[in-house]
């Protein structure tokens, strides 16, 4: 029984819960069971808070029995990226400089999941600050793939990806930065949605670059996605950035069909350095859209588009070392030594080349939109061109094509937090290594729910979300 439940969907989980199928204790239990035996392989979690979330799930199962249901995630247990606060509780944000202080107030994306009836069991591995792509930790140790323990997971929400794909949690927060959603997801072999820029709140989450943070899901299917959206999507007083655009029926959005839907294919930029493993994986993934009764259009992106992801890691490394300079300052042996040195660059970085690479965001948007809005609903693209590097192959000194490596993860990624765009990342195939492949749906600003439409058709067409890893 136990096994069934963590192979649910969390909007199966939730749906069973509600009708009394199952009671959240006993989901819990299953949850934890799981967690207990993946975490000795993966390294995915940081801390479990069992003694509260038993209180929490007993509550949560007499409150049922009375009748009152909290919310559309009455009693589901959840575990999230150790960067979100929670009064009283301390965060390390998967580092060795935060971690002993108890937060002052409680993130506003946990402050609406507990409204919908959520309960936190733990907090999940993440990279040092959120500043690496991988999912490589030297303080807490490196997060595990569960396809293949030998490779990476992704990063930084490094955890939530490792996490929700072994089954060991139905769902978790990350958050998008240059990727940080969409790689674990595409790595993962999971679903991860990246929002539109201010579409949800990030008040109470650990600050990277506040000019290109995005709070999002990583969940097991689009579908999840939408339900959690629905729930963490608003306006929010408590952050100024956040956006008061309407918030849509997500999961009414699913319900339309994606025929007639004018899915873009890049011509450029993201056929460089592509696999052809990989590439094959991207046009089998056309072929089920185009069964869908979709309309596949070839479309030519602005010629800027490999300085649109440059200017994007310029504005990373400016916020970033903004933020962490106090800190660098009087405790930079508590940085391992691949974050400081990535943080001291920052530092170095021209106050006119940062200055420029935000002046360049308005035009830069309008530019992509015009080349491929104009023209298609989604854009269609892959999360990253290469198979999944092992920790090895991606350590300090660990290869010489290092950089390269790192580079080609994030490649894909990055320009689409610059512009501001969602982008939906699921799996689309799986190598002949056994690892997944993931491909990036994109759609206009504040049109998550297409891309969320579109994704979930095509996992209604295909399995790849359904596979299961053997941890």
């Amino acid at each position: 029984m136990a096994a069934g439940i963590t192979s649910l969907t969390l909007t199966e989980v939730a749906a069973r819960i509600r009708t009394r199928e199952v009671s959240a204790t006993e989901v819990l239990d299953a949850v934890l069971a799981r967690a207990k035996e993946v975490q000795p392989k993966l390294n995915c979690i940081l801390r479990i808070d069992e003694a509260l979330a038993r209180a929490a799930a007993q509550l949560a199962d007499a409150d049922l029995a009375r009748g009152h249901l909290r919310g559309p995630l009455h009693g589901v247990p959840l575990a999230h990226k150790d960067m979100y606060y929670r009064a009283g509780v301390p965060s390390s944000c998967g580092s060795r400089v935060k971690g002993k202080v108890p937060e002052k107030a409680t993130a506003t994306a946990l402050k609406r999941l507990d409204a919908a009836g959520a309960i936190q069991f733990g907090v999940l591995h993440m990279a040092e600050f959120a500043y690496g792509p991988t999912g490589h930790n030297y303080h807490d140790g490196h997060c595990r793939n569960p396809w293949n323990t030998a490779h990476v997971t992704g990063g930084s929400s490094s955890g939530s990806g490792s996490s929700v794909a072994a089954r060991a949690g139905f769902a978790a927060l990350g958050s998008d930065t240059g990727g940080s959603v969409r790689l674990p997801a595409a790595i993962c072999g999971i679903t991860g949605l990246k929002v539109t820029y201010g579409r949800v709140s990030r008040a109470g989450a650990m600050p990277l670059s506040h000019s290109m943070d995005t709070v999002g899901p990583l969940a097991r299917s689009a579908q999840d996605c939408a339900l959690l959206l629905g729930v963490l999507a608003g306006a929010d007083p408590a952050d100024p950035t956040a956006a008061t655009e309407p918030v849509p029926d997500y999961l009414a959005r699913l319900a339309l069909p994606a025929k007639g839907m004018r899915v873009g294919i890049p011509m450029s930029y993201f056929t460089d350095d592509m696999d052809p493993s990989v590439g094959a994986a991207l046009t089998e993934s056309l072929k089920a859209l185009e069964s869908l009764g979709c309309e596949i259009v070839p479309v030519t992106l602005p010629a800027e588009m490999a300085a649109i992801d440059v200017a994007g890691t310029h504005i990373i490394a400016a916020e970033a070392a903004a933020y962490h300079g106090n800190w660098l300052r009087t405790r930079p042996q508590d940085y391992s030594p691949q974050v400081r040195a990535r943080l001291e660059r920052g530092l170095a970085l021209p106050a006119t080349r940062y200055i420029d690479a935000l002046r360049l965001r308005g035009h830069a948007l309008a530019e992509f939109s015009k080349a491929v809005f104009a023209k298609v609903d989604v854009l269609h693209a892959p999360c990253i061109p290469i198979p999944t590097p092992t920790i090895v192959e991606t350590d300090v000194g660990g290869s010489p094509n290092m950089d390269r490596t790192l580079a080609l993860m994030t490649k894909f990624m990055r320009p689409f937090n610059y512009l501001g765009l969602p982008s939906l990342a699921l799996p689309c195939g799986f190598l002949a290594s056994g690892l997944p492949v993931g491909m990036q749906l994109v759609g206009r600003p504040f049109d998550e729910g297409t891309i969320l439409r579109l994704g979930h058709a095509f996992q209604q067409a295909t399995d790849w979300h359904e596979r299961e890893p053997k941890v």
